[in-house]
């Protein structure tokens, strides 16, 4: 087991910037990974958005997730209904922002010390919480739903699958930082 994860400075520019669009690219094919149950589909995103932090660090799985978000709002059919620029306009729009503030603040948080994986876990679940509370909000305000039922709309049938999905993405953050590392 590394007893210390790389930091992205580490890397080239080149290299950072291949990373940062393979992590993009990354989110944007498991947003084909779909299951619509309701308001809120069910995607294998929030797995690619917790490895774009943990395996590229805070700034670019940040970066990595901003560019996505950049490519849907230039109206290009990334998201996981194929909406483009409406989705930033919808009741996913929270969750989409969610994205690029899940990956800082659980990438920021396994840089500065997770190198356990149960560190790692709780910095991918940190991640979660961010999603669900940018996604909450921004559902209650577009849909004018109240937290109870926002809650059980776009929270509470994802929860054990995304808590898997922070598990699966801690697990893989050594592999994927070993591979950056060539």
């Amino acid at each position: 087991m590394l007893r210390t994860l790389p930091r992205t400075r580490d890397f080239s520019l080149s290299a950072r910037l291949v990373a940062i669009a393979a992590c993009t690219l990354l989110t944007i094919l498991s947003s084909r990974v779909t299951i619509d149950i309701g308001v809120i589909p069910f995607t294998l995103q929030p797995l690619a958005v917790l490895l774009s932090g943990m395996i590229l660090g805070g700034r670019d799985g940040f970066f990595s997730q901003l560019a996505y978000l950049g490519l849907i709002a230039l109206g290009l059919p990334f998201d996981a209904r194929g909406l483009g620029t409406a989705a930033l306009l919808g009741p996913t729009a929270g969750y989409l922002v969610g994205f690029v503030l899940a990956a800082g603040v659980a990438g920021f948080l396994v840089e500065r010390g997770s190198t356990r994986g149960w560190q790692r876990w709780a910095a991918g679940l940190v991640g979660i919480a961010i999603l669900y509370a940018c996604g909450l909000a921004l559902l209650m305000a577009r849909a004018n739903l109240d937290l109870s039922v926002a809650w059980a709309a776009g929270a509470a049938p994802f929860l054990l699958p995304d808590m898997a999905k922070a598990l699966i993405a801690a697990s893989l953050t050594e592999a994927g930082r070993k591979f950056l590392r060539g």
